[in-house]
């Protein structure tokens, strides 16, 4: 009787016991999937539009003159004997300003791409020189009225939010050239160059992006547009020998140096949306 009480009892408290325990035991049902947070996207990556302000100088300063003529009174004969130059120096220089518009593209942590387009007009690029000979004047002019380029830049982030990047691409820009000769007994003429050019342009700068949508930049750009001529002077007069023409015709070279500063508004269209967990 007592030993079938102690089993009875022992049946009871094991049922009564077995529950809490089971509760007590970690569950097996899955956890919820674990969503890594989205990386932050890239600081440079989208469109800019922005504005910039600087200097430009010529390299090349040397405008060439050539002359011809049939007999020994027109404008050869008077540069044979040192009337009219054989070359005269014209610096093109002045400040430059004006807009850019571009597209950055980055590719790692490192590393991006982009394109940027800008154009500038130039303040005081004209230069005017004048030389006198013994018994002739000569004014000689030419400048650049504005200038753009459309180039490729390649960088690397030296910080996460500075840029060393170099740069290249096609350049253009509206020429002129224009030359008048004024000699004894009557020698009068003129001409004049003036056209868009197309060439290339080559640099490198620095860009800080100082806030999260915007960044300042210095920047070095070599351009050439090439070879430029008028198409030339022509005084004709009579001589012992009947009627004589003589002729004369400028050339330079386009190219120079800018050095700019700039600030840059960086669109936020690529922002990602936020990732939402479900569970």
């Amino acid at each position: 009787m007592t030993k079938s009480i102690v089993v009875a009892s022992a049946l009871a408290l094991a049922c009564a016991v077995g529950p809490a325990i089971a509760a007590d035991l970690p569950s097996t049902k899955a956890a919820p999937a674990f969503i890594p947070p989205l990386a932050p996207p890239p600081l440079w990556t989208g469109f800019y539009v922005g504005l910039n302000a600087g200097y430009t100088w010529s390299n090349s300063d040397t405008v060439a003159q050539s002359y011809w003529d049939t007999d020994a009174a027109g404008l050869g004969a008077n540069a044979l004997i040192g009337n009219f130059p054989g070359s005269i120096n014209a610096n093109v220089s002045g400040f430059i300003g004006g807009g850019q518009i571009g597209y950055n593209s980055q590719v790692s942590d490192k590393f991006l791409w982009g394109v940027e387009a800008d154009i500038q007009g130039v303040a005081t690029s004209g230069s005017t020189a004048a030389l006198t000979g013994a018994s002739a004047y000569t004014t000689l002019s030419r400048g650049i009225d504005y200038i753009g380029t459309a180039r490729g830049r390649l960088g690397y982030l030296v910080t996460p939010t500075l840029l060393a990047y170099a740069t290249g691409g096609l350049a253009y820009g509206q020429t002129n050239l224009s030359a008048s000769y004024l000699g004894a007994p009557t020698i009068v003429a003129s001409d004049s160059y003036s056209d868009l050019r197309i060439g290339y342009a080559v640099g490198g700068g620095l860009e800080w992006l100082f806030a999260p949508r915007w960044s300042a930049k210095v920047e070095y750009l070599y351009y050439d547009l090439g070879t430029a001529s008028t198409p030339g002077a022509v005084y004709a007069y009579t001589s012992a020998l009947g009627s004589q023409i003589s002729g004369a015709q400028s050339s330079t070279r386009f190219d120079g140096h800018i050095a700019r500063a700039g600030l840059n508004y960086h669109f936020d269209w690529f922002k990602p949306a936020p990732i939402i967990a479900k569970f």
